[in-house]
C-alpha cells in the first residue's frame, strides 16, 4: 500500500491519468465505430460483435428469443431466485418511496404554476459480461427506471463465443419482466442504442457501467439520447480511526481492489491502523489526518464513490461530508451491500464526479414539464415589468405579444 502525503492531490492526479489516458486513440477508434453504425446499422454491429466478442450472428439472432429468456431458468439453481426476490424486493422498496411528485403554486389572482412529471418513454441498460457477467447490474439498474414507469426497457450485453447470453442475465430479465434483450456489447451497443438500426429501435436514455469504449461512446452519444454518467474504474475511501477493526478495513479494501482498476483509499487518524494496513496490503492508498476534522476535508477533496465511516461515531462524521456517491455508516455496513443488497442501486459517480453528480434515482427517468396559467388580471399585474424587461433586450414583439390582450 502507498502512503500519500499530499492529503489526496494523488487520488486526484489518479483521477487526472485515468481521463485524459484515453482522450486520442480511443476517441478516434469509437468515432469511427458510432459513424460505422450509422451508416451500415445492423451489419456493422455484427461485424464489431464478430471482431470483439468472437460470436458470429445475423440480424436475426441480434435479439434473444422470448424462448431463451424464459428457458434461463433451467440453467440456474431454485435457491438462486430465492435470493433474488429478497434482494429485488429491498431495491423495489427504497425506490417506491424516492418517486417524485413535482409542486403546484396557485394564487387567488388566477396564477397557476405547475410542473409535470412523466417517465421517459424508452431506456437501454447496458450490462457489462466481459470478465464477467454483472448480474446485479441488471436489477439496480432496471427497477429504478420501472417504479419510475418506464415501459419500454432494453438490455445490451456481449455474447460468449458461442453467442450466447449468460443464463443468470436473462433469468434476472425475466424476473423484471424485460423481454427486449440484444447481444451485443462495446462502442457499437451505445451506438445502436442511441442511433437504432433496422433490428433495434433507439432509446431516449443510455444508463449502465461499462469500459473505456463504453464510457467514451456514452460520451459521444450525450444528446443524441440522454445518459446516467461518464463512470471510471470503482473506488473506495475508508475514514477509520483507533476505535476501527483493522480486519474489516483490510477486507474492504481488498474487496474494492478486485475490480479492475479498482481503487482503496485510507484515510485515518491512527498511526498505529495506518501501519498495520499497510503491511498486509500490496495495494491501494493510505492517508494520515491529524483529527477527523482533516480526514473529512481529505475526502471530500477525493469525493469518493463509496465512503465507508468506521470511526466510533460515524453519524456525526457523516454530517460533516459533501461529496461521495455512498456513504455506509459503521463496522457492519461494507461496501458489498450496497453492491448487491441494500436497496440503493450501485451505479454511483465516480472519478470525483460525486462533487455534482448523484447515484442513479427514479428522478433519472422522468422529464418535467412546467405548465404555466393566467388570468388576464394576473397578467395585467405583471405587464408593466414584462414591457421593461423585453425593451431591454430589445424585443419588441414579444411586449406587443402581452399589449394585444388588453386593446
Amino acid at each position: 500500500m502507498k502512503v500519500l502525503t499530499q492529503k489526496g492531490q494523488g487520488i486526484q492526479k489518479l483521477y487526472h491519468r485515468h481521463l485524459y489516458a484515453y482522450k486520442d486513440h480511443i476517441y478516434e477508434k469509437v468515432r469511427r465505430i458510432i459513424n460505422d453504425v450509422r451508416l451500415h446499422g445492423d451489419d456493422a454491429v455484427i461485424r464489431y460483435t464478430r471482431k470483439f466478442d468472437k460470436a458470429k450472428l445475423t440480424p436475426k439472432e441480434l435479439r434473444v428469443p422470448e424462448r431463451e429468456i424464459s428457458g434461463a431458468f433451467q440453467n440456474i439453481t431454485s435457491d438462486f431466485v430465492s435470493t433474488l426476490k429478497i434482494i429485488l424486493n429491498n431495491v423495489s422498496q427504497f425506490y417506491k418511496k424516492q418517486i417524485p411528485k413535482g409542486c403546484c403554486v396557485r394564487n387567488k389572482d388566477g396564477v397557476l404554476l405547475k410542473e409535470h412529471i412523466t417517465p421517459l418513454d424508452s431506456v437501454g441498460v447496458y450490462v457489462p459480461a466481459g470478465t464477467a457477467p454483472l448480474v446485479s447490474t441488471v436489477y439496480m439498474t432496471v427497477l429504478p427506471a420501472k417504479v419510475a414507469g418506464v415501459k419500454r426497457i432494453v438490455i445490451a450485453t456481449p455474447p460468449d463465443m458461442n453467442g450466447h447470453i449468460n443464463s443468470h442475465i436473462l433469468a434476472v430479465a425475466n424476473l423484471l419482466k424485460v423481454n427486449e434483450i440484444y447481444k451485443m456489447g462495446g462502442a457499437q451497443a451505445i451506438a445502436a442504442l442511441a442511433l437504432g438500426t433496422k433490428t433495434v429501435t433507439k432509446v431516449d436514455k443510455i444508463i449502465g457501467p461499462g469500459n473505456l469504449y463504453v464510457t467514451e461512446a456514452k460520451r459521444q452519444m450525450f444528446g443524441f439520447v440522454d445518459i446516467d454518467m461518464l463512470a471510471g474504474p470503482s473506488e473506495l475511501a475508508i475514514i477509520a480511526n483507533r476505535h476501527s477493526n483493522p480486519d474489516f478495513v483490510v477486507a474492504d479494501m481488498e474487496g474494492q481492489i478486485e475490480h479492475l482498476g479498482g481503487i482503496s483509499i485510507l484515510v485515518t487518524t491512527s498511526k498505529q491502523l495506518l501501519k498495520q494496513v499497510r503491511k498486509r496490503l500490496t495495494k491501494g492508498y493510505g492517508i494520515y489526518a491529524k483529527n477527523i476534522d482533516e480526514a473529512v476535508d481529505i475526502v471530500n477533496k477525493i469525493a469518493p464513490e463509496h465512503l465507508q465511516i468506521m470511526t466510533n461515531n460515524p453519524r456525526t462524521v457523516a454530517n460533516k461530508i459533501r461529496n461521495a456517491g455512498a456513504i455506509f455508516l459503521g463496522p457492519y455496513s461494507p461496501t458489498a451491500l450496497g453492491d448487491y443488497a441494500a436497496g440503493p442501486s450501485h451505479v454511483l459517480p465516480t472519478m470525483g464526479s460525486a462533487r455534482f453528480f448523484s447515484g442513479l434515482s427514479t428522478s433519472d427517468f422522468v422529464k418535467k414539464s412546467h405548465i404555466i396559467s393566467y388570468s388576464k388580471r394576473a397578467l395585467e399585474k405583471v405587464r408593466e415589468p414584462i414591457e421593461k424587461i423585453a425593451l431591454l433586450e430589445g424585443l419588441q414583439k414579444h411586449y406587443e405579444s402581452v399589449v394585444v390582450r388588453f386593446d
